[in-house]
């Protein structure tokens, strides 16, 4: 018995320390083979660029390509699964079982009389030693089934929640690009301009070294001559290192590759983007089509589901079985029969939660409905805020405007001036640097512009096309 005891637990601790697991990390081998087709997986399943990039163009690359944005989609898509198995909940059960028993000696008994105590019968058997079964049982619980019904439809709402806030990261998404776009065309504009900037101003520099060393100046004349210089320089390689940000931004929205080299396609002109729907209009099309309300719509659906899932758990549960049953016991007149049954199961202590229940059922529907009046605020204000930003950067956009045509007449009369040598080169690297800084404010304003347009349709919840462009949602698409 001992030795028994012994093996039982050396058996024991071996299954235990088989069922041990350890930290195993990663090995750079094992990582490194994962670059390869990581980097297969984000760049090698989308069209090469093959030309300037326009507006729309980085939109729709974006909303087809972005990274971030897959995921949302697939998030979706795993959403809509759920929602399929949740619909399985509602089925019927049907079970199969089958087993095998076996004894080392026989299921004997016998009887013993009530009142004399005495054994009534000899020891007697009714089972084999050995026994197979199959049972085959469908059974439909009707209380399971309302419950189940009610999950499937909160399930459907939470699948078009997410739908809303994919809605939302398009419309973000579309922003983004939008703003890195324009940042992109001031950068690809102005950068040969600050380059060739730049190079005047370090020949410039360098004549004044000279012009410090053989003393043509007074010290003084000539070290505030550099400086101003100097300054140039360094406001021009200040402004370059922040342009040379720009595309980068754009492509990683795009998701292209980090490091390739791509052109945007420069607008022929920068027209005034243009509001057509009065400001009441746009307050209404905002609560109707802002993803944020939808979502806290559908939340306040899922509260009164949930009420009403609640007060189904408080109801009798009713199932109905039917099944086909298999016994290989030769002591069995019958080896395999068929059965049916009907079982109703009402827990009365439900009677006194009853109340509790259905209050804060109640509770949660109310705290979503408040929710829900509290987000109409926020858009209706951020609408107001919206138009408002519009408006400004619209008046700021035409004074930038004039101001740069100024700039740029005065940078022609000094660069005429210094051609024709009536004045020297520092009033001209001066008046170019000014236009520099002017044409940077004036596609700055412009974005700002664009951005407050884009803005706009973000607060009305407009969603963006195949193409970029902004839509209305239609009734029959998603709400």
């Amino acid at each position: 018995m001992d030795r028994r005891y012994q093996g039982v637990a050396v058996l024991s601790a071996l299954l235990l320390a088989g069922c041990a697991v350890g930290p195993s990390p990663m090995g750079m081998d094992e990582r490194q083979a994962t670059l390869a087709t990581d980097r297969q997986m984000m760049f090698g399943q989308q069209e090469a660029l093959s030309g300037p990039v326009t507006l729309q163009e980085a939109m729709a690359r974006a909303l087809k390509y972005n990274l971030d944005y897959r995921v949302k989609l697939m998030e979706e898509a795993m959403a809509q699964r759920q929602l399929d198995l949740s619909s399985l909940d509602m089925l019927p059960k049907l079970a199969l079982a089958a087993g095998y028993t076996q004894r080392n000696n026989d299921n004997a008994s016998s009887s013993q009389n009530v009142a004399t105590g005495t054994q009534s019968l000899v020891p007697s058997i009714s089972t084999e030693k050995h026994d197979r079964t199959a049972d085959l049982t469908l059974s439909w619980n009707v209380l399971d089934f309302g419950v189940s019904y009610y999950s499937a439809k909160q399930q459907s709402d939470r699948l078009l929640i997410l739908q809303q806030r994919q809605r939302k990261v398009a419309q973000q998404l579309v922003q983004q690009v939008r703003e890195a776009w324009w940042e992109a065309v001031g950068a690809q504009q102005l950068e040969g301009r600050i380059d060739q900037l730049l190079q005047q101003a370090n020949l410039a520099l360098e004549d004044a070294r000279q012009v410090e060393k053989l003393k043509l100046r007074s010290p003084l004349e000539a070290l505030n001559y550099r400086r101003q210089l100097l300054d140039v320089v360094r406001q021009m390689t200040l402004v370059r290192s922040a342009l040379a940000q720009a595309k980068p931004r754009l492509a990683a929205l795009m998701n292209v590759p980090p490091g390739q080299n791509f052109q945007v396609a420069v607008p022929a002109s920068m027209p005034m983007p243009v509001l057509n729907v009065p400001l009441d209009k746009m307050e209404e099309m905002a609560l109707l089509n802002r993803p944020e309300l939808n979502e806290a719509r559908y939340n306040e659906r899922i509260g009164v589901l949930e009420t009403r899932k609640a007060i189904a758990r408080l109801l009798p549960g009713i199932e109905f079985s039917i099944g086909q049953h298999y016994d290989s016991n030769r002591f069995l007149v019958n080896n395999s029969w068929s059965d049916a049954g009907l079982r109703v199961s009402w827990n009365l202590l439900n009677l006194f939660s009853a109340g509790p229940i259905t209050r804060a059922a109640d509770a949660q529907l109310e705290v979503a409905r408040a929710q829900r009046m509290a987000l109409n605020m926020a858009v209706l204000t951020q609408v107001q805020v919206a138009y408002l930003d519009w408006q400004g950067r619209a008046n700021e956009f035409s004074l930038e405007k004039d101001l740069n045509d100024v700039d740029q007449r005065i940078y022609e009369q000094n660069r005429n001036a210094f051609a024709s040598g009536a004045q020297g080169r520092l009033p001209a690297i001066l008046a170019d640097a000014n236009a520099v800084f002017s044409s940077l404010r004036l596609y700055q304003s412009y974005g700002g512009l664009q951005n407050a347009y884009g803005q706009m349709g973000a607060s009305l919840g407009l969603d963006p096309g195949p193409d970029g462009t902004l839509t209305v949602p239609q009734s029959g698409e998603r709400p």
